[in-house]
């Protein structure tokens, strides 16, 4: 793996086409993180699955031999320009506009910025150094665009999130995206050779909100890193190591706070729960383990207010992001995660808890039926309204031995979603999206 950007001038236009890797695989993917870096801490600002995603599968892509170089906004004067997260995986801060105090919204000005310096770190390499440019989110996709253009390389994108999808769910109050999103989604989804595609109701999303062309959109399923998110040593083990009363009911969020995720639903269910059964407010604690983002940087304490407000600020717990390993302790000592999600293109946080062994509640929303077996891994809620949401607490709250049941049934639905086969998949589309670009070409 290249870790040094080597001395040499580049050429001008498409480079010439190098035989690809293994299994018509390639051997050097260039991959594209604009508004957040893989290196960020998931679960506050703009760091979330997205990150866990990137990270996952550039580390498994790797494994099977598909070097990764990952280029992201440089957040600080400080960074260096290269780091190297993962035998195979290099990160390259690029800079474009102000280290610090710029908002996502504002980051479409920088784009140009941004090309540039992805265009000058492949200027130092031969010729055909990058067989593939995949670009996540769709800032990210306009610099895919110009650099798989300029490379004469396929290029692949996830879109994560998509700007419809989005403004049809918005919560009361919360801001819609804005139409220049929008345009650009669609102009990414032209340019794109493959749309990768979380579940098949986002392909079908992606159909008919941006017409994309049916033969370029590949269904993958994102992982679940099943090393580190499993049942371990516990539930009682993990409320030790937390501090945790071991016979309390704890439904957690776990997540960035903002009115898309919908927290706020949650508390609202709670004080239903106690209002009809008040004799739980002894044995119940909601954890609410997480950092606000986008639209919910605007009421950082919105949340503290609206517990204040229901009544139920003492049985609730704010705690700040936390890394990898210790989120799994949090899923592991909950007795269920609740996602009252109005938009969730997949889920992870949700697969994740399950392959602690831990039963999700989550709203019936994007790719949340594929990420929860309704039933049996967990409970899928119709629409937003926090008395369902109370009945589905209930049923834990009644029976000790409904959690139980459905988290053995979680950890086994979980293993499904391995990020080796994800990745393997993800290798597959890019063979795909590579050989067709030759047979136009030939």
């Amino acid at each position: 793996m290249t870790r040094l950007t080597p001395p040499g001038a580049g050429t001008v236009g498409p480079p010439p086409a190098r035989p690809p890797g293994a299994h018509g695989r390639p051997r050097r993917v260039a991959m594209l993180s604009v508004h957040t870096s893989p290196l960020h801490q998931p679960g506050t600002g703009d760091a979330g699955g997205m990150n866990v995603y990137i990270v996952e599968l550039a580390q498994r892509l790797a494994a099977i031999n598909i070097e990764v170089e990952i280029f992201t906004r440089a957040t600080a004067a400080a960074l260096p320009p290269a780091v190297e997260l993962a035998p195979g995986v290099l990160v390259r801060h690029v800079d474009a506009g102000p280290y610090e105090g710029l908002a996502k919204e504002e980051l479409p000005a920088q784009l140009c910025a941004f090309t540039h310096g992805v265009l000058r770190a492949w200027a130092g390499h031969r010729p055909g150094h990058y067989d593939l440019v995949h670009s996540h989110y769709w800032l990210s996709g306009h610099v895919g665009r110009v650099t798989a253009e300029r490379w004469g390389v396929p290029l692949v994108h996830a879109m994560h999130t998509m700007a419809k999808v989005k403004n049809a769910s918005l919560a009361d109050g919360d801001t819609p995206e804005p139409a220049a999103r929008v345009v650009g989604e669609t102009q990414v989804a032209r340019a794109a050779d493959r749309l990768m595609a979380n579940t098949e109701k986002e392909a079908d999303e992606l159909l008919h909100h941006y017409a994309a062309h049916r033969g370029r959109v590949a269904v993958v399923h994102p992982g679940v890193n099943l090393e580190r998110f499993r049942p371990a040593d516990g539930r009682a083990a993990a409320r030790a190591r937390l501090g945790l009363p071991q016979d309390a009911l704890i439904p957690l969020f776990a997540g960035r706070i903002q009115p898309l995720k919908a927290p706020d639903v949650l508390l609202r269910a709670v004080a239903v729960l106690l209002d009809r059964r008040p004799e739980l407010r002894s044995r119940i604690l909601v954890p609410v383990v997480g950092g606000p983002s986008g639209s919910g940087l605007a009421r950082p304490e919105g949340l503290q207010k609206l517990a204040a407000e229901l009544g139920i600020s003492d049985v609730v717990r704010f705690r700040p992001p936390v890394g990898q390993d210790r989120l799994a302790d949090w899923f592991r000592a909950a007795s269920v995660l609740v996602m009252p999600s109005r938009s969730e293109s997949f889920g992870l946080v949700a697969v994740e808890a399950q392959a602690c062994g831990t039963p999700v509640i989550a709203a019936k929303v994007g790719g949340l039926p594929v990420a929860v077996r309704d039933g049996a891994s967990g409970i899928l809620v119709s629409g937003h309204d926090p008395a369902d949401y109370a009945r589905a607490l209930l049923a834990f709250a009644g029976d000790p031995h409904v959690g139980a049941r459905m988290g053995r049934a979680a950890a086994r639905h979980a293993r499904s979603f391995g990020w080796d086969r994800a990745a393997a998949a993800t290798a597959d589309v890019y063979g795909a999206a590579m050989r067709e670009r030759r047979l136009r070409l030939s």
